[in-house]
């Protein structure tokens, strides 16, 4: 349950000051079923339409997530401690996103003709599932919503929302910004639900599958309601993004980038780099010089637009990071930078950067959901790519070295992940398939691979009337 969440109200907590914000009315079950009715009736509607008049509607609320930067920028920094620059990237990228769908749906989706020698006619077609649930985290609160949504609605489908219940004010907003742009008002709709309500949910007859981005338990709890009434589910779950630092890079480089997929923001993303497994031979540098790129990341106020490290989401996950790294350095692990609580009110954490990371500390083990760069040692390339598949997860991965050729190898042949980037930082792209394995999900968004994952592939064959046979004449 959430800061706040009682007696059916939520309330939103500034994460930079610990104070109180705006309060909202929560949803119970039976609204949502109700909401589930009415976006079924819609979509049956919607599902009529033109791709031309989908897109005029997605390309609106492009329109529209602009003119608003700014505000949905301070919600964001008010509700999840976002800093203000990175909230107004956050908005453009899903401005950007709508454009590029509202652009491609059609040609992703357009019928597939099959060759059957002649004998008959026969094509692939995409027809849309119905209304899907997302179950939506709070960490980048407008892009993981506009990511789905975008796509869903422009392949005729319809959406409810369950966002995370410490941004109540991100998807009520984000409701508003898709009715304003013309989308039905019951074919999206944002439940402000307990946690506990969404199996039930998921198992409503108007619910035709699922999409989550949260962490492994919440991907196996919605994975076992999906999988219990035969509803597909896709899953972007948990990261420790893997960088291989070999002996061939541009170690000053090298270090910016690691720092740069390190700390977007604050530390608090899935595909954020956490390991940073680097060959024995240039450690020392490696090190001085993440040091130095990390450092440049300054804790502040997070409506400065100078600030590069706001607060973390919450005082719990403040907390829970500053525990694995005390463990982690109780079992071994080298402090280089940062590490201390700062002794001030709201949920603040430095950048920190730990070295002599090996297994069995926290910050090799787990997923450090925040500014903690772990530097790991390798023996050779072979031992770095050991070393960043022995994990349970596989979101992204990085290869930074001197040769593109070998990354290109390495990150295409080697790598167990969704997405391998040689000598950038992993990020998502509408122009390109995201998601993972392993515990890091299963499914993908973005691109054609992404509007088709609530599709339906239909084969249709079509055989021609065959002539009637002539009267023979006698």
């Amino acid at each position: 349950m959430a800061d706040g969440e009682r007696m059916g109200m939520v309330t939103a907590t500034n994460p930079a000051t610990g104070e109180k914000g705006k309060s909202y009315q929560a949803h119970d079950l039976a609204v949502a079923r109700e909401a589930a009715r009415k976006a079924h009736e819609a979509q049956r509607e919607w599902r009529r339409t033109s791709f031309e008049e989908r897109a005029a509607v997605i390309r609106k609320a492009g329109e529209l997530l602009r003119a608003r930067a700014d505000d949905y920028a301070a919600l964001m920094t008010a509700e999840m401690g976002k800093t203000l620059t990175e909230g107004r990237a956050e908005v453009e990228k899903c401005a950007t996103h709508c454009d590029w769908f509202a652009a491609h749906a059609e040609g992703y989706l357009a019928d597939e003709p099959v060759d059957l020698d002649g004998k008959a006619e026969a094509f692939v077609t995409f027809n849309p599932v119905g209304v899907v649930l997302a179950v939506m985290p709070w960490n980048f609160p407008f892009w993981q919503v506009i990511r789905f949504a975008a796509p869903a609605l422009m392949a005729g489908n319809g959406a409810l929302l369950k966002h995370a219940s410490n941004v109540p004010g991100c998807a009520l907003a984000i409701e508003e910004l898709l009715h304003d742009a013309g989308v039905p008002h019951d074919l999206f709709r944002t439940l402000i639900l307990p946690s506990k309500d969404i199996a039930g949910l998921i198992e409503d007859q108007h619910i035709a599958a699922v999409t989550l981005t949260g962490s492994v338990a919440a991907g196996k709890s919605v994975a076992a309601a999906a999988g219990g009434v035969l509803k597909k589910c896709v899953l972007e779950l948990g990261g420790s993004d893997a960088y291989l630092v070999l002996e061939d890079a541009d170690v000053a480089a090298a270090a910016k980038v690691a720092a740069a997929a390190r700390m977007v923001n604050g530390g608090q993303s899935c595909i954020a780099g956490k390991r940073f497994i680097v060959v024995a031979s240039i450690k020392p540098q490696f090190e001085t010089a993440l040091v130095e790129a990390m450092r440049a990341f300054e804790m502040g106020d997070p409506t400065d637009k100078a600030t590069k490290l706001g607060p973390m989401q919450s005082i719990e996950a403040r907390d829970e990071i500053a525990e694995q790294v005390e463990k982690s350095i109780a079992n071994g692990a080298k402090l280089l930078l940062g590490g201390a609580k700062p002794d001030k009110p709201g949920a603040w954490y430095p950048a920190t950067v730990l070295t002599d990371v090996k297994a069995g500390q926290p910050a090799h083990d787990e997923e450090v959901f925040g500014p903690v760069a772990a530097i790991i040692e390798a023996k050779d390339e072979a031992d770095a790519i050991r070393i960043a598949n022995a994990s349970e997860f596989g979101l992204g991965s990085g290869v930074l070295t001197g040769d593109p050729d070998r990354g290109r190898r390495i990150a295409r042949d080697e790598l167990e992940a969704g997405m391998s980037f040689v000598n950038d930082n992993v990020r998502s792209d509408p122009r390109m398939p995201f998601g993972g394995v392993k515990h890091s999900g299963y499914g993908r968004e973005c691109a054609s691979y992404g509007i088709r994952e609530f599709v339906n592939v239909k084969t249709v064959l079509v055989k021609p009337v065959e002539a009637a046979s002539k009267a023979r004449v006698e």
